[in-house]
């Protein structure tokens, strides 16, 4: 029976999350499978494995196939080398505790540079967060600015507005007083004739 390393999709339209499995090669993508060997999760940065790392080496010593993905993922959790240093203790090339070794000091490598990888997004994030909340301040700046401006404006202009009533005000005043000294004059100029003639 041929076998496969290959993946088996889960989770919803557009969030894919996959399984990672060793099954017939003849069975369907989504369909019965011998053993679940680890999890693969692409919508996180960095995407999240969790795989069993001595399951898949006694599958691929076994003689199972890994797809394209599937071999990549099994690469980059270290099984792939675990086969690798397995074949060699099997010839005598090398021994168990120095294979263990090997593969103990691959892996805090690879730890280290996930873990460099994971601060430099972090960092990357930060830096977006931040510039974005400059960007926002700056332009709540400039929005206060054309506020303050519009508002000094509106005022300058009720101000003028109300120096010109005023002017208006005191143009009419004056017009009104100098109407009522003329007919007062009038009246006096008439009251004087009325007199002059009585005494003549």
């Amino acid at each position: 029976m041929p076998v496969k390393i290959r993946l088996q999709r889960h989770g919803k339209k557009g969030k894919p999350f996959y399984w990672i499995i060793a099954a017939d090669n003849r069975a369907k993508r989504d369909g019965k499978y011998l053993e679940k060997i680890g999890i693969y999760n692409p919508n996180t940065n960095p995407a999240t494995i969790e795989l069993d790392v001595d399951g898949a080496v006694k599958w691929l010593q076994n003689g199972a196939q890994p797809t394209d993905t599937a071999r990549a993922i099994l690469s980059y959790k270290g099984a792939l080398l675990k086969t690798h240093l397995a074949g060699g203790v099997r010839k005598g090339a090398l021994t168990e505790e120095q294979a263990e070794e090997k593969f103990k000091t691959w892996l805090d490598e690879k730890e280290g540079s996930v873990s460099s990888k994971e601060e430099s997004l972090t960092k990357a994030q930060e830096d977006a967060k931040n510039k974005a909340l400059d960007a926002e301040k700056e332009v709540n700046a400039k929005r206060m600015a054309a506020s303050a401006e519009a508002e000094t404006a509106a005022t300058e202009a009720s101000e003028e507005v109300n120096e010109a009533g005023k002017a208006e005000g005191e143009s009419e005043n004056a017009e009104l007083e100098a109407q009522a000294e003329k007919d007062v004059d009038s009246k006096t100029a008439e009251e004087a004739k009325a007199q002059e003639k009585k005494d003549a």
